[in-house]
């Protein structure tokens, strides 16, 4: 079936934007309840995977070290590499919302949020160095 480019393109965003809205829903679900900080926190660890889910949209696989191989063995090891970790974000992501929602501490899980932006962060800040 064909889909205009137009189309695909729109379709990309669906993700980020879902993300950057239940942002905004645990942030003033929380507000509501008194929980300022909690609703901010919550808000901004969304707005931080809305961002990483933006930047992603597009990119394409890179070998980065021969550990992974060669030709379709690195590309394999690699993928395999980033859903891990694409996973349990989105994993420490839901049960942080989890979490907020229950009324329960998410300190912890957000500690967890943010170290996995900022290493992504700086990996690819690191990376786009290198080449």
């Amino acid at each position: 079936m064909w889909i205009a480019p137009e189309r695909r393109r729109a379709g990309r965003w669906i993700a980020p934007a879902l993300a950057v809205a239940a942002g905004v829903a645990i942030g003033a679900t929380e507000a509501a309840r008194g929980h300022m900080s909690t609703g901010l926190v919550g808000f901004a660890v969304l707005l931080g995977y809305g961002a990483l889910l933006a930047y992603r949209r597009g990119e394409s696989v890179l070998t980065t070290h021969e550990a992974f191989g060669v030709g379709r063995r690195s590309g394999i090891h690699l993928r395999a590499a980033a859903m891990t970790g694409d996973v349990l974000v989105g994993v420490i992501v839901a049960a942080m919302l989890v979490q907020a929602l229950r009324g329960a501490q998410i300190d912890l899980l957000a500690g967890l949020a943010a170290v996995a932006g900022v290493t992504y962060f700086l990996s690819i800040v690191m990376l786009n160095r290198t080449y």
